[in-house]
Order: C-alpha cells, then structure tokens, then sequence
C-alpha cells in the first residue's frame, strides 16, 4: 500500500487555528528535512488590499513555507464574503469548478515531496452546490489531521468531527487541541481524555496560546519548536512512511 502523499489539516468549526497548526506543521516537517509543498484550496475572507484581493490564510502558508509555487496554485479560489465558500462563491456570481482544484493539487503534488492541505470552516461546510468538505478531502485522498479548540464543547464537537471521518471513510491521523484565548478553562485538562475514551483516534497533543502575536509569518520562528515541543510528530511520520532526522 502506497504511503499518503501529504496530510489535510481540518477543524472542528471555524476559527480553531487551521492555519496556525497547518504552518506549524510545514515548518516541523522542514525541520526534519521534507520537502513540503502547501495548498488551501478555497478561501473565504479574502482581504481587498489596491484592488486586489489576498487569501491570507493560503499567504501565511507561501511565505511560512518559503515554496515558489504560484499563489493561484496553492489557492485556486478566493472569496471576500467570510461565509461558507459555496455561499461566497453564489454572491460572487462564481461557479466553483472542482476539477479546478484538482489539477491544482496534482500540479503542486508533483513538485513536493509532501503536501500539506489545509481545509475551510468545519468538516459539513459546503465548499459548492451538492458538496460539503468531506467530498474534497476523500477526492484527493489525504488523511486527515482534526483540530479543536480546548475549551468548553469540545468533546462534542471533535466527537461528531471524528464520527463523520468514519461514516466518510476518511483515515484520521489524529486529533489535537489548539488554544485559541487566554482565558482560563476547568474543562481544558481533562478534555482530551473524555474524547479519547470515546474514540480510537490518537490524541497528539495540545498546542499552545501564541498570545497577541500578529501575523503567523510573524511567529515562524516559534511555531516549529512549539509544535515539536507540544505535538507527537512521531504518529505523523510514521503514516506519512518518513523517517526523521534528515537534517542532523
């Protein structure tokens, strides 16, 4: 059986720091010597900067990641509304081709040694008319790394998350939580086992408050000792079929 050519990087809902773990992740792998190509696919809250407008999220990826593929490769479709992107894509008058996105990804794919991909929303976002998120991920045949938020309603949130993974028939890495505010939690400590009792998907870890950092290019040279420090690398290698240390 060959080994996934890269890893999706999806959340529980949105704002649960795809982004962030997703360039946390680029830079661990590139640390270890991999050569990691990144993708988001689709886009919605594009910032409108001159008249042009800017995928943030898939630039934070570009620059953290140092790679030279095009930005309309790595981010074949970007919306300004910040709403679902089949929702974005109907108000912009944009019928979004999926096929599009596919040969974006192979292109990519084919210049990389690893690919990660980061997702929109949460995993049920209709990312086109009849296609919700899950369609995606199984088409370009990548497992998936979850992501949620440590606080409150996360056991609920990342159990339906990994329940629809497996009704889907999508391979799950792992889940990890990531701490979006500095506010204080009673739930936080014990979240992450009450999920795991419930699910058979490794728990990797929980990745720390950044604090009001600015942009993540702004961070990039904390992210990879933080998430190597918080975040168990080794479960990833190993369905990735890599081996570490390339670079020692």
């Amino acid at each position: 059986m060959s080994r996934p050519r890269g890893v999706f990087v999806a959340g529980t809902d949105t704002g649960v720091g795809k982004t962030l773990i997703a360039a946390a992740l680029t830079l661990a792998l590139k640390e270890e010597g991999v050569d990691v190509g990144v993708m988001k696919p689709l886009e919605s809250g594009g910032l409108r900067f001159e008249g042009t407008l800017i995928p943030r999220d898939a630039y934070h990826l570009k620059e953290v990641s140092g790679v030279d593929d095009p930005l309309e490769l790595i981010n074949p479709y970007c919306f300004e509304p910040p709403l679902a992107p089949a929702e974005a894509a109907a108000r912009e008058g944009v019928e979004v081709d999926l096929g599009r996105v596919f040969k974006a990804y192979e292109e990519l794919a084919s210049r990389h040694e690893v690919m990660v991909v980061e997702g929109v929303g949460g995993l049920l976002v209709p990312i086109c008319e009849g296609t919700l998120l899950p369609e995606l991920i199984k088409a370009l045949g990548l497992p998936v790394l979850l992501v949620g938020r440590t606080a409150l309603g996360t056991i609920n949130h990342t159990l339906l998350s990994l329940s629809c993974c497996q009704r889907e028939g999508i391979e799950v890495i792992g889940f990890l939580l990531n701490k979006v505010s500095p506010d204080s939690d009673p739930s936080e400590e014990s979240n992450p086992s009450w999920i795991s009792r419930f699910s058979k998907v490794p728990y990797l870890g929980t990745f720390p408050y950044l604090g009001e950092l600015g942009a993540i290019t702004e961070a990039k040279a904390f992210l990879q000792p933080l998430f190597t420090e918080h975040i168990d690398l080794g479960r990833i290698f190993d369905l990735l079929g890599l081996s570490r240390g390339r670079t020692s």
